[in-house]
């Protein structure tokens, strides 16, 4: 968790210096980001809000995505992060959304991915999405993995638009 917070040190620097907000969906991480987003003093400044999206009804009921938004975009994969973050970015009229959704193991997903698998998105000015493949059935190692290259990819994303 110690390499979460500094990574989240520096993003709450510079979304504070520039005045930016952000929304964070995540799934298989389960909550490790936005923990470390609120670690940083003066977080409510940028953080606008989060939420675990473990399942169907959550992802209904917290984002109001539809099951027609839904059509032809399985979850877990790239299609699926990029609309997470998007919709976490528009509802909560953040600068920035993020988002992940994988399958942190032991055992991989219903959709076929291995564990280890996740899809990450930063959605802003910009859009960026990546899959990460840890090949690790590991649970906590790959949500502390996800946490963490979605921390990276968020502070590649902002470092790129100064």
């Amino acid at each position: 968790m110690q390499d979460l917070l500094a990574r989240a040190e520096k993003i709450g620097a510079l979304l504070k210096a520039r005045g930016e907000t952000v929304a964070v969906v995540e799934s298989s991480a389960g909550g490790l980001i936005s923990a470390a987003l609120l670690s940083v003093p003066g977080a409510s400044v940028f953080f606008q809000g989060g939420g675990v999206i473990y399942t169907r009804i959550a992802r209904t009921a917290l984002l109001g995505i539809t099951n027609a938004e839904m059509e032809g975009v399985r979850s877990s994969s790239e299609p699926y992060a990029r609309l997470l973050a998007r919709t976490a970015r528009h509802r909560l009229n953040a600068t920035w959304g993020i988002a992940e959704t994988g399958a942190a193991g032991p055992m991989g997903n219903s959709y076929g991915d291995a564990a280890g698998h996740s899809c990450l998105a930063v959605v802003g000015a910009v859009e960026r999405v990546i899959t990460l493949e840890t090949g690790s059935g590991d649970r906590v190692a790959n949500m502390q993995a996800f946490g963490g290259r979605l921390l990276d990819l968020f502070t590649e994303v902002l470092d790129a638009q100064k």
